[in-house]
């Protein structure tokens, strides 16, 4: 129906490049990248080994993903990033990362003596940041910037996971400002949102990276402290009650104090919902007492 010159030309107009590939890791062909916005000429690749081009760690990537499609048979699916420092050679690569689809599937005849799959690659890299937006706003708190009650109910969820299975403890605390509404009262609800964003902002400089901040909502906080004993979380909950009122009065022109609970998982724990409760049962203690504390459960 075509002739070898016309099917070479179809497949030189595809706009996805199309690389076969041999077990070895030798750039055999490549056909396709006609889409210029997305793709540079890879022409030069052929004949060369993926070995020659990228970083070790990368091409033994790539190397595993073809002996993948070949052991299957079957169309095998898969994302990956590329950015400037996985290619050999100052200047070679992609100055910045690009993400790929690649649909990988073994070939019925071999290629240079060797079994070889064709590869096509795809460019992902807008979808790819418009699904991560999408997340980062269905995980995040609209005024604040922290994390909601999502995103906070999934990471204690992994953390219990991983209590259950290492004993690696994790500890929680639960905080609230103190009479907010009276706040919210005499200065109006614009007063109280930078209320709510000032603490989002002490929490962020006075926490580890590796806590985890949200909002729940109205005016109560939960940072999830992984590697922490309730102990050494006391600790670090008490610097962020002593240093909220000194920044009030700085930055916002208001008396204000927080009050809190934390607490840690324990092995009758069966639900990340159990550590919220013990933690928020501290943070109702601490009101009791009078406010401006943070109590252990």
């Amino acid at each position: 129906m075509f002739t070898q010159q016309q099917l070479f030309s179809i497949l030189s107009s595809l706009p996805d490049p199309a690389f076969v590939l041999t077990r070895s890791g030798r750039y055999a062909a490549v056909f396709g990248g006609k889409d210029v916005r997305h793709y540079h000429d890879g022409s030069g690749l052929v004949g060369r080994s993926m070995f020659d081009v990228l970083k070790e760690e990368k091409a033994l990537w790539f190397s595993a993903e073809i002996e993948k499609a070949l052991e299957s048979g079957a169309l095998h699916i898969v994302e990956y990033e590329l950015s400037g420092s996985d290619v050999k050679g100052a200047g070679d690569g992609p100055s910045h990362s690009i993400w790929f689809e690649g649909r990988v599937q073994a070939l019925s005849f071999p290629v240079e003596g060797e079994a070889a799959v064709v590869w096509v690659a795809s460019n992902i890299t807008d979808k790819n940041a418009v699904q991560k937006e999408l997340r980062q706003l269905s995980e995040t708190d609209a005024l604040t910037g922290l994390y909601n009650r999502r995103k906070l109910i999934e990471t204690l969820d992994q953390r219990l996971a991983i209590f259950e299975r290492e004993r690696s403890q994790t500890s929680v605390l639960v905080f609230d400002l103190d009479d907010f509404k009276r706040l919210n009262d005499e200065l109006g609800h614009q007063a109280g949102d930078a209320a709510l964003v000032e603490i989002a902002r002490l929490c962020r400089q006075h926490l580890r990276q590796s806590d985890v901040i949200a909002r729940l909502g109205g005016d109560e906080f939960v940072i999830v402290m992984p590697g922490t004993h309730r102990s050494d979380a006391l600790e670090i909950a008490e610097r962020l009650r002593v240093s909220v009122p000194i920044t009030f009065r700085e930055n916002l022109r208001y008396d204000a104090t927080i009050s809190g609970g934390v607490s840690e998982f324990a092995q009758p724990d069966r639900f990340s919902n159990d550590i919220l409760k013990r933690a928020d049962e501290g943070l109702y203690l601490s009101k009791r007492a009078g406010r401006n504390r943070v109590s252990a459960l």
